[in-house]
């Protein structure tokens, strides 16, 4: 895909329409899309090639944590600063809307899906492109029901009339019909792919978005059985956490399912969001020290138990390595020097220009900025499901069915493990109550930035608990420039302050375009319409 899909995806511009007033109606109608296109195999893989464009983009995996207790995100301007701290609304200018994306994106699957059988070719490999592009619409609208809840549901490509009157269908509905989709497809779909072809969806992503959908809707022993079938297709964790996100790793055995970048040609123009000025970014995204806290000590213990090792002078030492591969914290060494974002004289300070205004960078994707010639052009992958997930998975819907045996400890202890933490404590975590707090914890830790927080926030009904009150950061101090050692005296530094409404905030708006257009949209409860 990265070497082919983003290029032929330009043939097929043509070939779609104008945008209409309801971004439901992407429906190709010229004579030639759909009489001339489909003459060949090579005809129908250019057409799947445009279906692949647009998918999704690395830019929403990376802003979902500013939604959650993770980060904040403090440029109201990039989509998201609303939706983390209450203040979303349909009419919001600057608010996300993924609705029309999405929709966009099912519409080009519809019309391939509904054109590609005319095509001569072999019916093996048209059953494979046909199972890709399902793939795709499944994912749609696996992610248009986690944010928007009840919506309307089409497989077939819609005309400009139907598009302005069609209803919703229920949350449950749409997310069976891509449970359906996703089971019946996984079988048609390659182990792996290899060349040109590495990228595209494999038996692996399918299953994969599958257990995620059922451990989400709380179907446990399903999730179980899929997630078993996933252990035995042969992935595996990549040797080292820190390096699993740099760009001469990617598409490892961990990866089942990532976004295909390439500099120039289709670049991951957003990692810069992520570093502050003094080294060539934004400092958009700012993690918070609720996430900071999060990790544990190198022994396995958290910061609030007795005996830990916790100095809140040393606060950042002897912890999780996750930590700092996935965090720039005060002191750290940082691209040639040690980071200070707590005194008022340097150029990080977290309240002067374009930096993070908790002082707290994240690391993970830009851990050596070296590893890119221009860090707003960069060739970086974006990892959107891999096998630490599964992983985590199993163990979780292990758990709730109250089924904890020897292999919910050894899928923890691998993720753990492989980030150089010590096994789990079987004494400490026994139940069902402390492996449950357990693995929500690692499941935090070891996805940080990568899109998944929100989502399991929003499965677990905490939302009142993590996402209200004030977003704190570290605290400041003095940074020794030589030897990065910390002296801290003073207090955390305060980046927002949130509100959130059980009844409205676990959606978001529609957005109000949609529902000017189609009054039978209704809009989510809590909000205006």
């Amino acid at each position: 895909m990265k070497k082919h899909t983003y290029l032929l995806f330009f043939v097929l511009v043509g070939l779609l329409p104008a945008c209409q007033k309801d971004l439901l109606d992407k429906n190709p109608k010229d004579a030639y899309s759909n009489s001339s296109l489909w003459s060949s195999e090579a005809d129908a893989q250019a057409a799947l090639n445009g279906v692949y464009s647009g998918w999704d983009d690395n830019y929403q995996i990376l802003y979902m944590d500013a939604i959650s207790d993770n980060a904040y995100s403090q440029y109201y301007w990039e989509g998201y600063t609303s939706l983390g701290n209450g203040s979303a609304s349909p009419s919001d200018p600057y608010g996300t809307d993924r609705w029309s994306p999405a929709y966009s994106a099912i519409q080009k699957c519809n019309w391939f899906l509904q054109n590609v059988d005319q095509t001569p070719m072999d019916e093996a490999k048209k059953t494979q492109m046909k199972a890709e592009a399902r793939f795709l619409r499944a994912y749609q609208y696996y992610t248009l029901t986690q944010l928007y809840g009840d919506v309307p549901l089409t497989t077939k490509t819609l005309s400009l009339e139907e598009a302005n009157v069609i209803n919703k269908t229920s949350i449950t509905e749409v997310q069976q019909f891509v449970l359906d989709e996703l089971g019946a497809i996984a079988p048609e779909l390659p182990v792996s792919y290899s060349g040109n072809e590495v990228g595209k969806i494999t038996r692996g992503a399918a299953l994969s978005l599958k257990a995620r959908l059922e451990l989400y809707t709380a179907r446990y022993a399903d999730c179980i059985t899929t997630s078993e079938q996933i252990m035995a297709l042969g992935y595996s964790l990549f040797s080292s956490y820190a390096d699993l996100f740099r760009i001469q790793n990617e598409n490892n055995r961990e990866v089942i399912l990532d976004i295909q970048y390439r500099a120039n040609d289709h670049p991951n123009s957003n990692l810069g969001v992520m570093p502050s000025s003094t080294f060539g970014g934004w400092g958009s995204l700012c993690p918070t020290q609720a996430l900071v806290d999060s990790y544990e000590m190198n022994n396995g213990k958290t910061i609030a138990e007795l005996n830990s090792g916790y100095d809140e002078k040393e606060p950042y030492k002897n912890r999780d390595p996750r930590l700092s591969a996935s965090i720039v914290f005060p002191g750290q060494l940082y691209e040639g020097k040690y980071y200070n974002p707590i005194e008022s004289n340097s150029g990080d300070y977290y309240n002067g220009g374009n930096n993070s205004k908790t002082g707290y960078l994240y690391k993970k994707f830009t851990s050596d900025l070296s590893d890119y010639d221009d860090i707003w052009n960069t060739g970086l992958n974006m990892i959107v499901i891999r096998y630490a997930e599964v992983l985590l998975t199993y163990a979780e819907a292990k758990i709730e069915t109250g089924a904890i045996d020897n292999s919910v400890y050894d899928a923890i202890d691998a993720v753990r493990q492989r980030a150089g933490m010590p096994k789990v404590n079987r004494s400490v975590y026994a139940g069902q109550t402390a492996m449950r707090e357990l693995v929500r914890r690692e499941r935090r830790v070891e996805f940080a930035l990568e899109g998944l927080r929100w989502f399991d926030i929003k499965r677990w009904k905490i939302g009142p608990q993590v996402r209200e009150g004030k977003v704190y950061g570290t605290r400041l101090g003095k940074v020794d420039p030589k030897t990065g050692a910390l002296t801290l005296s003073g207090d955390h530094v305060e980046a927002e302050s949130r509100t959130f409404d059980a009844g409205r905030d676990y959606l978001w708006p529609i957005p109000r375009k949609e529902t000017d257009v189609n009054n039978n949209l209704g809009q989510n409860p809590g909000y205006p319409n």
